[in-house]
């Protein structure tokens, strides 16, 4: 029954344009592509998803937000319920704190940098989302980094880090801070602000690697 859903997952984004791609298989991120020409093009399409089950509980899409030619991306799990009701990208907590490393630790305006999620819809109570979920909206923000094509991605979290770079075993905390390949971008895995407002001591892990992004810049 799951391998039906994902099948027909598959033939539904296709028909969108997507290409094919295995989840549990690295994917040769030299050829993150896209046809779309900008950003807000993309946007269109992910309003209009329907590809998953959190399509139908959504109050809105939170497609993500920046420059288009930014040079660092961060790349969280999922929105909140505060994003879920905005549509915008972390504005509660969590992404207040995300802000004052972005401005504090890097020196940049929030405004600077594209940040974005690895779904585009809320999971229900903030759960972790699913395969099935990742798989319908991955192909977006693949997209969404082929149009953008920044110099450093910051995957946020273990979910955000184990789907953008498909290693499944490895726990954040072994991996938070290592800069990474991934196609012409590093990546740079980091504790996400959810977790650091329920374990501050963790705050000095992340700017020790906010301060190897901006080294990269």
């Amino acid at each position: 029954m799951e391998k039906a859903k994902l099948l027909k997952l598959m033939y539904q984004y296709r028909s969108l344009g997507f290409e094919y791609f295995k989840e549990l298989k690295p994917i040769d991120k030299k050829l993150i592509s896209t046809s779309a020409n900008s950003l807000h093009e993309i946007e269109l399409k992910v309003q209009n998803c329907h590809l998953c089950p959190l399509a139908k509980s959504r109050k809105n899409v939170v497609f993500g937000e920046g420059p288009q030619n930014a040079k660092i991306m961060f790349i969280g799990e999922g929105p909140g319920a505060n994003e879920d009701e905005s549509g915008r990208v972390f504005v509660g907590r969590a992404g207040q704190l995300l802000t004052k490393i972005i401005e504090n630790v890097l020196n940049i305006k929030r405004e600077s940098v594209y940040i974005a999620n690895i779904v585009k819809c809320r999971p229900p109570n903030n759960r972790v989302p699913t395969l099935e979920e990742v798989t319908a909206c991955k192909p977006y923000l693949l997209e969404q980094i082929a149009i953008v094509k920044p110099k450093v991605i910051v995957a946020l979290g273990s979910t955000g880090y184990h789907h953008l770079s498909e290693d499944y075993n490895t726990p954040i905390s072994k991996i938070r801070g290592e800069i990474l390949e991934y196609g012409d971008a590093k990546l740079i895995p980091t504790y996400h602000p959810s977790f650091l407002l329920r374990n501050p001591s963790a705050k000095k892990d992340v700017f020790a690697d906010m301060l190897k992004v901006k080294n990269l810049l």
